[in-house]
């Protein structure tokens, strides 16, 4: 990979890095969107990988897309409508679709303001958690356009679909402090604290069994759109695969095993 997006696994946890602080870690050409969907694939691939965390380096998380190629009619906002359409299918879309591949539990430590497209990049996480610095901002209306990327289905997952409305219909921007009160991050720490508390609770999500994590989560997701019958008969089968695993048999040994000390 180049040097966008920045790699590195300590034990079962990846820390993910968009490395282009210079452009505040702009989502602006296929090779960046190529990298972090890749990112993702090599992370799902990988069974000792049990968190993943994703932040961004410099003062900003992720600034969105580039406004100077909407200007110009360039990259995403190139050629007729109907091209400009598969150059969001076949482009910047595949990071959603990746991340909601991805069995793998995700923290999305933002360190700084994540607007427009790095609102939604936050959103495809499963936990968020924000410095003082963070801003927050689905800003997409503001340039007459909507969210491209995703963001109409999970800030709405996450916030309730009033909230999401009202900050995707304003366009307005939040602080960390607001983003944490409606529901947007977990938790708020202080800038220098950000990533120690992201790996924290990394490892506390690692201390698990990596297999009962990625069917969880899996689970969480089916949860979200399916019936309850459906939801039981797929929980009654990953149960079966996780009763059968040796991860399950180590855990229930040594928790027996700390009952008689």
């Amino acid at each position: 990979m180049s040097e966008f997006v920045q790699y590195d696994q300590q034990d079962a946890i990846v820390t993910l890095t968009l490395n282009r602080p210079d452009q505040r870690n702009a989502l602006t050409d296929p090779e960046q969107w190529d990298e972090l969907a890749e990112a993702c694939r090599r992370a799902q691939r990988d069974d000792s990988v049990k968190v993943v965390i994703l932040t961004g380096a410099g003062s900003a998380f992720c600034a969105g897309g580039n406004v100077k190629d909407f200007h110009e009619k360039k990259g995403l906002a190139a050629g007729t409508p109907a091209q400009i359409r598969e150059n969001y299918r076949r482009g910047i879309q595949r990071i959603p679709m990746a991340f909601w591949r991805l069995d793998v539990p995700t923290i999305a430590a933002v360190n700084g303001p994540a607007i427009g497209a790095g609102c939604d990049l936050a959103c495809m996480a499963d936990i968020r958690i924000a410095s003082e610095n963070a801003r927050f901002a689905e800003s997409f209306v503001k340039l007459g356009l909507i969210p491209g990327d995703g963001g109409a289905w999970f800030l709405q997952r996450i916030l309730g679909f009033s909230r999401a409305a009202e900050l995707s219909f304003t366009g307005d921007m939040i602080d960390a402090r607001m983003a944490r009160e409606i529901g947007l991050v977990n938790h708020v720490t202080k800038p220098e604290r950000l990533l120690e508390e992201a790996r924290h609770l990394a490892g506390r999500i690692a201390a698990n069994p990596g297999g009962a994590l990625r069917m969880t989560k899996r689970l969480m997701r089916e949860a979200q759109h399916a019936s309850l019958d459906t939801v039981l008969e797929l929980s009654a089968a990953y149960q079966a695969l996780t009763h059968t695993s040796s991860e399950h048999e180590a855990a229930v040994a040594d928790f027996l095993a700390s009952r008689r000390r």
